[in-house]
């Protein structure tokens, strides 16, 4: 009986959201003014953004909102509608534009002139093909149009080029395996599907509420961004200081508190921007995670008594206590909590999947088959494509998977001497594909990934390499089991395979310039990090001393990594995160509130902790109980709305500043 229960549940799940029967290419003319929109207003300003306010005011929700809403509205009005082929590739094409890597050259010149990667020994290692060295980017000046920058730049955009096409590669072939073959559920793709289809339904009377809900969260955004983002922005570039009405990124009590709470770092951030995340989050994950970092605020001065914190002063501010923490116990504790985390939710993945072959098992015994053997016929469907879907040989995509593997450890043979080619070549050959068709067999039943912990650190030690170089090396470690969930979709939204294609075509010319150019904009118009960008100026820091310390763990002689990590504080992570799973959840408690609590435990601060759960509470005990389960459904517009109004701001500001900037050379 309980199989039959399971088998029945994969199968509703299955059914969730059939494809259509007819597939079209959701490529047109809208979309290529769509990849333009992108890459020269939501781009820039999603930059700007990232650089002053942080990761959390991230635009890639509001880049897809403003732009499927933008050009259903425009359709609408002109007695047209966009097809759900066109909706998915707007959603892809925003995916794109926000996760463009040369932002990172901005963060590449600044590592090098880091002061703390230069005590470390790390800058000086750097190799120039990937940032030139701070001797050359200071005489040069702020620009990357230089021949310095020119193998870096290269280097970007040819991993791009590969990385785009490595999409169809080994990703595919488990998409058919999963999909085709076993047939699994995928319960994640209808959820994700059904909500590309949903957002361009303004035209119809009955769904016009979400864009009533996003148009006031548009308005909130762009009240509290006039505030927050428009004023530091324009009044930098205008006076010598910027003026802060509200503290960015954060207020630091670290020094005022130390005196009762040592060794705890304590921030509080303005931003609402969290509290309307807090509505959307889980309830319950939200209040786990509060209570774990309140846990680990009276934690850190036991600790310090104890003198396990021993490097901390109460002099430190937040980076510093952060850092400090981090080398004394952090680094090992948060290891072993996130092994924690990872066996918690491999046990609970897995249990599904047992049952799944336990089924499957059972059915092919009462067939006639052998144990473990499948029909035939399901593995012929490996090999027959589907013209609807636009389908393409798996030969051609092990081709792919093969070329784009050789192609980086070819290239890192290149350009650093002594690579560990053997190490990699095996990496590829066996730990990729049984690490990507775990997470493709997990996404397919559970709609969860594997995630292995430090995985990329490990394999850079046990790879024997001493020198820094490794760390620059362009060799990717990916999991292609994630890939299948995206392909999924792809069919439901009834989108044919080359339409991704013709947008990469389209879009990827279009990220590189964009990139390039608006990145030299940023870092002409201040140093990056500077008080013009205060996240970066507070937090890159931070970023640069716990890359350092990973770096140091294949540098000659001692490595402070090495020291900093202890199997002891590992092991007590490990244990608490797996007993605190344990008597939680024995107590009844929810499971997301066990796993919120888990992560909580970890190094943390308050930060934006406080409006976040100020905004759970009140989502929770004030606008559900007066707009019921329909709230749930307009917290994630709010959201959007919300971010994309700051989104807006962000770019006035920042088309102000870029202005302003260029202008002053002449009116001086």
């Amino acid at each position: 009986m309980a199989r039959h229960t399971q088998d029945k549940e994969l199968e509703q799940y299955r059914r969730l959201m059939e494809p259509p029967e007819h597939f079209e290419d959701g490529f047109t003319w809208k979309t290529v003014i769509g990849a333009v929109f992108l890459g020269m207003l939501i781009m820039p300003g999603s930059m700007y953004l990232s650089l002053v306010v942080g990761p959390e005011a991230n635009m890639d929700s509001a880049a897809r909102w403003v732009t499927i809403i933008l050009f259903a509205e425009v359709a609408r009005r002109s007695f047209k509608e966009l097809k759900m082929q066109e909706i998915y590739i707007f959603y892809y094409m925003a995916g794109l534009a926000m996760a463009s890597p040369f932002q990172g050259l901005l963060w590449n010149q600044y590592l090098v002139q880091s002061d703390y990667a230069n005590a470390m020994g790390v800058a000086q290692e750097i190799p120039a093909w990937w940032a030139p060295s701070a001797d050359v980017i200071r005489a040069q000046g702020h620009t990357f149009f230089t021949k310095a920058w020119l193998g870096p730049i290269m280097l970007i955009i040819v991993g791009l080029l590969v990385s785009r096409l490595d999409q169809y590669g080994f990703g595919y072939v488990l998409y058919r395996i999963t999909n085709d073959v076993e047939e699994l559920p995928f319960p994640m793709a209808p959820v994700a599907a059904a909500g590309i289809t949903a957002l361009a339904e303004t035209k119809v009377n009955s769904e016009r509420w979400r864009w009533r809900c996003f148009s006031l969260g548009s308005i909130l955004g762009l009240s509290f961004g006039v505030f927050y983002i428009a004023i530091p922005a324009i009044s930098g570039a205008l006076l010598d200081k910027p003026i802060q009405p509200l503290p960015i990124p954060w207020v630091d009590f670290t020094p005022a508190v130390s005196k009762f709470l040592p060794a705890a770092p304590m921030n509080i951030s303005f931003n609402l921007l969290w509290f309307f995340q807090g509505m959307v989050l889980p309830f319950w994950a939200v209040i786990g995670g509060a209570f774990g970092v309140v846990f680990t605020l009276f934690l850190n001065p036991v600790l310090y008594h104890r003198g396990v914190l021993s490097h901390w002063d109460p002099q430190m501010d937040v980076i510093n206590t952060l850092y400090s923490n981090n080398v004394d116990f952090y680094l090992s504790f948060s290891l072993g909590l996130t092994l924690a985390i990872t066996t918690v939710s491999v046990a609970k993945i897995f249990t599904p999947a047992i049952r799944s072959w336990r089924i499957r098992r059972g059915n092919l015994m009462q067939s006639g088959s052998l144990p473990g053997e499948r029909p035939e016929s399901a593995w012929k469907r490996l090999f027959i494509n589907d013209p609807r879907r636009g389908d393409f040989s798996i030969f051609i995509a092990l081709g792919i998977y093969a070329f784009s593997n050789a192609f980086w450890i070819g290239l890192s043979c290149w350009l650093i001497e002594g690579f560990p080619w053997h190490f990699f070549v095996a990496y590829a050959l066996v730990l990729t594909p049984l690490l990507s068709y775990a997470t493709a067999k997990l996404e397919g039943l559970c709609g969860q990934a594997l995630s292995i912990p430090y995985i990329k650190e490990a394999t850079y030690i046990l790879s024997g390499y001493k020198g820094v170089k490794i760390w620059f090396a362009p060799v990717p470690i990916p999991n292609y089991g994630v890939a299948t969930v995206n392909f999924r979709v792809l069919e439901l939204t009834g989108t044919k395979i080359v339409s991704q294609i013709k947008t990469q075509l389209v879009t990827v010319p279009i990220i590189i310039i964009a990139s390039i150019v608006f990145s030299q904009l940023l870092w002409k118009m201040a140093d990056v990090p500077s008080a013009a960008y205060p996240y970066a100026q507070k937090m890159w820091d931070l970023n640069a001393k716990n890359l350092c310390l990973t770096y140091s763990s294949t540098m000659e002689g001692g490595s402070m990594f090495m020291e900093a990590l202890r199997l002891k504080y590992v092991l007590t992570g490990l244990g608490a995160g797996v007993v605190s799973f344990t008597v939680l959840s024995c107590l009844g408690l929810p499971t997301l509130l066990v796993f919120g609590m888990v992560r909580g435990l970890g190094q943390s601060t308050p930060s934006g902790v406080a409006l976040e759960l100020i905004g759970a509470l009140v989502g929770r005990f004030y606008f559900r109980r007066r707009y019921g389960d329909q709230w749930m459904k307009y917290t994630p517009i709010l959201l959007a709305g919300f971010s994309c109004g700051m989104g807006l701001i962000g770019m006035v500001s920042v088309a102000f500043t870029i202005l302003n900037k260029m202008m002053a050379p002449l009116i001086f």
